[in-house]
């Protein structure tokens, strides 16, 4: 199974800065309830190719589902030898159409009243605006970005990040660091930052080397894991879109460079005959008995009719992850969780069989 994409007009193209575009979709009528989002989350395009038929590639969303407008916007940054990344910020322009799957991703706040830590590198501030420019319309917390960049000329959402600022002085303060200023950031001057604002949820998006070092300084700092959030991307090597010959392979891409983890699947099931599953999702309880240890959790679910979250269904994203409550669960493919993540009871569903007799599991 695929999940269904969607033709998207594309209504207005920004250039944010000299190798960063914004891109502004229409949702289509009909289509709606398919695009309610949660600040923070991405989009999965298709980016045709004439080699190789598409490329799906994640880009977060910037806009913010407080705005009323019906339109959702992303921010694409081109990336040595990338191809998406490249044909995006060259080729599309206002009303072309591109296909797009709904929305998808854990990397949103779970309470909007929360105080906010958000840290972004280059273009990781893409979901890290949608978040504070949400958490500002319809929350109460305080907001502290601290955003680092190579020069002033490379910072995206620069204007707006001054317009937000200046509009909420007593909830909002951004920091930007520049690399041609200050030199790049150490964990030292990090764990300064941060340490002031302790009980402060942080997220955390940019290049590998900064969510490395960012995550680890809020580690050492005593962030607990479920205030502590990171977001990661690969390229998609699979289709998620179905209907196209082919993808291109994310080998060939610079677009979304990832360290990947490897989890393989046992031959047989862990467990005999069916299997007792209870799932939260969205405020309810979902309860089966029948769950067979050979069908993977995504597909149980919908064979349900319950309409679990999940994007590229290869175990290449993090948008169907769910989190143990009781028994566990082994997966065929795993390229994003890491061993932390593992430990703390996070699984792909769209990848998971269960090693025991009974499951409960959240999408919360």
């Amino acid at each position: 199974m695929t999940t269904q994409s969607f033709e998207l007009e594309v209504v207005d193209v920004v250039e944010e800065t000299a190798d960063a575009h914004s891109i502004t979709f229409r949702v289509p009528a009909g289509a709606e309830s398919e695009f309610t989002y949660k600040p923070g989350q991405f989009l999965t395009i298709a980016v045709p190719s004439e080699q190789t038929g598409v490329a799906a590639r994640c880009y977060s969303l910037c806009s913010s589902p407080a705005d009323e407008s019906g339109t959702l916007t992303i921010a694409v940054k081109r990336t040595p030898e990338g191809f998406a990344s490249n044909w995006i910020c060259d080729e599309v322009s206002q009303g072309h159409t591109l296909r797009v799957l709904p929305p998808s991703g854990i990397f949103t706040p779970a309470s909007l009243d929360a105080d906010l830590l958000l840290f972004a590198g280059g273009s990781g501030v893409t979901p890290i605006m949608s978040i504070a420019r949400t958490a500002l319309a319809r929350g109460t917390g305080r907001i502290v970005v601290f955003y680092a960049n190579r020069d002033e000329r490379s910072v995206i959402f620069a204007r707006e990040l001054t317009a937000l600022a200046a509009a909420h002085p007593d909830r909002l303060q951004v920091v930007h660091w520049l690399e041609s200023v200050q030199g790049l950031p150490t964990p030292e001057q990090v764990r300064a930052f941060a340490a002031e604002r302790s009980t402060y949820d942080a997220f955390v998006c940019g290049p590998a080397p900064f969510m490395k070092m960012t995550v680890g300084v809020l580690k050492d700092l005593g962030f607990p894991r479920e205030r502590r959030h990171q977001e990661k991307f690969v390229s998609l090597g699979g289709n998620p879109f179905g209907d196209v010959p082919g993808v291109q392979a994310a080998a060939s891409d610079g677009d979304a460079p990832t360290a990947t983890v490897q989890v393989e699947a046992a031959a047989e099931p862990a467990v005999a005959g069916p299997v007792r599953l209870e799932v939260e999702l969205d405020g309810e309880t979902h309860s089966f008995d029948d769950w067979d240890p050979r069908t993977r959790l995504l597909d149980h679910l919908e064979a349900k009719g319950v309409k679990a979250p999940y994007s590229c269904r290869e175990g290449e994203c993090s948008a169907c992850a769910v989190r143990l409550i009781e028994g566990d669960l082994e997966m065929a493919h795993n390229d994003v969780l890491d061993d932390e993540d593992l430990a703390e009871g996070i699984r792909l569903a769209c990848q998971a069989t269960p090693l025991t007799d009974v499951v409960r599991a959240s999408y919360s």
